[in-house]
């Protein structure tokens, strides 16, 4: 078995400290600490559930579901991407715009996977969506730039460098080609319909929340 775990890029560092990010992180983390304490009833209050939403109550949870998260690795695995792509796409983007992107790339991302089965009961949950758009948009940006990263093969495991546009482009590929398998589950699992609606958000409209005068080709 094998698995790639992004970390840093490691063909620029952003200009400025990436405030944003980081507060995005303790967010999401102070959230599932909430969840902790507050068990199971927290969680169905605050998840998107899609039956619920598609007869017109809490509307709300399409942004709350996205700082809500099933499990540590599930947390953990989120924020490491984040921390690989989020902070040289927030300084390419500014910290206002970078905030509203994360956001209303996670809204789309939440509400496509709502759609897909909208008379699902299963809460949908994760940072997943908004961190797919983030992908989509370094993507476009700086798709040569070199991502160190952890390679699992096996029981072997190194350091590599891959490029963005092979690391982020398979990922894609690989979240497309289980969309299908998975549309008609109501059993809960990967968001996948998330990860590709938030992706090809990211790649439609990242350029757009872009200083042009920050991004560093």
């Amino acid at each position: 078995m094998g698995a790639v775990i992004p970390l840093t890029d490691a063909s620029r560092r952003p200009e400025h400290f990436p405030i944003v990010t980081v507060c995005i992180i303790v967010a999401n983390f102070a959230v599932v600490a909430r969840e902790l304490a507050g068990g199971d009833a927290f969680v169905l209050k605050w998840a998107a559930i899609p039956a619920h939403i598609t007869s017109g109550h809490d509307w709300g949870t399409v942004l709350t579901a996205l700082f809500l998260h099933g499990s540590w690795s599930h947390i953990l695995g989120n924020m490491v991407f984040l921390w690989a792509f989020g902070p040289e796409m927030e300084d390419a983007m500014h910290r206002g715009r970078y905030l509203v992107f994360y956001l209303v790339g996670g809204l789309v991302a939440m509400v496509a996977q709502v759609a897909i089965s909208p008379s699902s009961t299963v809460p949908n949950l994760g940072a997943s969506g908004a961190i797919a758009a983030v992908m989509g948009a370094f993507l476009v940006t700086y798709p040569r730039d070199r991502i160190r990263s952890l390679l699992f093969l096996f029981v072997f495991v190194r350091v590599t460098f891959i490029p963005a546009v092979l690391l982020i482009g398979v990922w894609f590929v690989m979240q497309l080609v289980n969309v299908g398998s998975v549309a008609a589950v109501q059993t809960g699992g990967v968001a996948y319909v998330a990860h590709v609606s938030g992706t090809l958000f990211g790649i439609l409209t990242g350029r757009l929340f872009e200083d042009r005068g920050r991004v560093l080709e």
